[in-house]
């Protein structure tokens, strides 16, 4: 992390819960967690890139295995973490897939697996650290959400679809859970470089459409999203709630 960007006193100690932290955005984000001294726990089903990242950082997140299209298991394992370490007082809803598919091949059992995937998590983890932000008299909740509907991307329906429902989940927590002090954001990334998107569709075309779309040059990185997860986490952000945070480079 460059020396110039922003440290934020108040996220240390913080307890921290994200899901998919092992890669991708979801590992800038527990990587830039740990940075600002916070207690990290997160879960992926990626064993091999999560225990990597964890032997990578010099202070130690807590990585477990968890399928959180396994509410009972996911819950379970959210309670097992905060027994250990405390409760949580951020929760960052980073996991999803982006797997493409036409409307033509879309049975009902796939249309179930994506909503198990990207969209039903998002509510039960919410439930699940709502008790102990609560008893702390506040918290802070970040859901991700995509560009990929706002920009009428074609190839995933059902993908835009849970990704468009981010928004009213965030809005509609942000009025219930706030009179316990508890702020309910989205975050909508563009097209971010991960190693997934480089590996399967950031090609030469790909290229062209990003610096043609974008208002700004260069790449999006995982990094450029994690500092507005940072920034809605801490306290800086005390009075948003609600809100929809683009970091896209302004494409949409």
């Amino acid at each position: 992390m460059s020396e110039q960007l922003a440290s934020y006193a108040s996220l240390k100690g913080k307890r921290v819960f994200v899901t998919g932290g092992g890669s991708g955005i979801g590992e800038a984000i527990v990587e830039a967690f740990v940075q600002q001294g916070a207690v990290v726990a997160f879960v992926d089903i990626m064993r091999e890139a999560s225990l990597a990242l964890v032997e990578r950082l010099e202070h130690k997140p807590v990585f477990r295995y968890c399928d959180i299209t396994d509410i009972g298991a996911l819950q379970s394992t959210m309670a097992e973490l905060a027994k250990e370490l405390g409760d949580f007082d951020i929760l960052v809803n980073n996991a999803a897939n982006d797997q493409r598919h036409k409307v033509e091949d879309v049975t009902l059992d796939y249309w179930n697996e994506r909503i198990a995937i990207n969209q039903r998590p998002m509510f039960f983890t919410c439930q699940a650290v709502l008790p102990g932000m609560k008893k702390k008299g506040g918290g802070s909740i970040i859901n991700f959400s995509s560009m990929s509907f706002h920009a009428m991307n074609g190839g995933y329906p059902v993908y835009a679809t849970t990704k468009a429902a981010v928004l009213g989940l965030t809005r509609g927590l942000a009025r219930d859970l706030g009179k316990f002090g508890i702020r309910v954001n989205t975050v909508t990334p563009g097209w971010v470089m991960t190693q997934r998107q480089l590996d399967l569709w950031v090609d030469a075309e790909a290229e062209k459409e990003i610096e043609k779309s974008q208002c700004l040059p260069g790449k999006l990185m995982p990094q450029d999203v994690a500092n507005m997860v940072l920034f809605l986490a801490a306290d800086d952000s005390r009075m948003c709630t609600g809100q929809d945070f683009i970091v896209d480079a302004g494409w949409i």
